[in-house]
């Protein structure tokens, strides 16, 4: 039946892989009746369970193949296609229930690794998509494809609105550093020029410190000497015939009394 259906070259080629695919399960599960080892049951069970998983992943294929086809094709095409279809996804399903079978026979606990039922995932199997498909109409579908590719572009354009608010957040945020590191640029240029200032200040009190001190050094120099000048001054006035002190220059000596003089002057002498 498959070989005379009208296929497109790669409705073809993806049903002859899958074919291929059975044929390969087929004979995996004839070899595995064989093996007596639990090993090697396990190990060519985890192969077979491979082989599944690719069919399923064909038979997904196949049938996004033949929606895109399907305008194309007549309605007889069309359901022969179905039909074929349907019947590579029981024949699927009884590999998987056989797989199963014998896992349960090998006492394996291991989580499930294939499933075509929903699953945890939630998702439609391959077969329930074709069972929705089928009861619905041309325009049905049309409808249907129409809407999700609106619910595509609306999360494309969520998707962009979320990158441009990104974007802006980014430069935002860049802009801020800059401002900071400008600031902080200033400021340490500030305190530069503050310890700069310091230096110069400490080293002015420093000089200023030894200036004042050369100026006091002198001052009470000069203060010891006036003192000492005053002191002699003093005790010539009182005592004008100690001659343990000599008389200072340019400093005149006591007057004597008027009688003094006038007895030796000698014009008064002679009378």
């Amino acid at each position: 039946m498959a070989s005379n259906l009208p296929m497109s070259p790669q409705l073809e080629q993806i049903h002859g892989e899958i074919r291929d695919h059975f044929r390969a399960l087929a004979n995996g599960f004839q070899r595995l009746d064989k093996i007596k080892d639990s090993n090697r049951q396990s190990k060519q069970l985890e192969e077979l369970t491979e082989k599944m998983r690719e069919c399923k992943r064909l038979v997904k294929e196949f049938d996004r193949e033949l929606k895109d086809e399907e305008i194309r094709n007549s309605p007889e095409v069309n359901k022969q296609l179905n039909d074929e279809k349907q019947s590579m996804i029981k024949e699927l399903n009884s590999y998987v229930a056989l797989r199963k079978t014998y896992m349960s026979t090998l006492g394996n606990k291991k989580v499930e690794l294939f499933d075509m039922g929903a699953g945890v995932s939630g998702e439609p199997t391959a077969e329930e998509n074709v069972q929705v498909a089928s009861a619905m109409s041309n325009q049905e579908l049309v409808d249907a494809g129409m809407q999700r590719m609106d619910e595509t572009d609306q999360a494309i354009e969520r998707s962009k609105q979320v990158v441009e608010q990104t974007m802006e957040v980014g430069t935002q945020t860049a802009a801020n550093l800059k401002g900071q590191t400008d600031q902080m640029g200033r400021v340490v240029n500030h305190l530069d020029t503050i310890q700069f200032s310091l230096k110069k200040a400490s080293q002015l009190v420093k000089e200023i410190g030894r200036q004042v001190a050369t100026d006091k050094c002198i001052m009470m120099f000069l203060f010891l000497i006036v003192c000492g000048v005053i002191a002699i001054i003093i005790v010539k006035i009182v005592n004008p015939n100690n001659k343990d002190i000599r008389d200072i220059p340019g400093l005149a000596p006591p007057a004597q009394s008027r009688k003094l003089l006038y007895l030796r002057n000698p014009e008064y002498m002679g009378k």
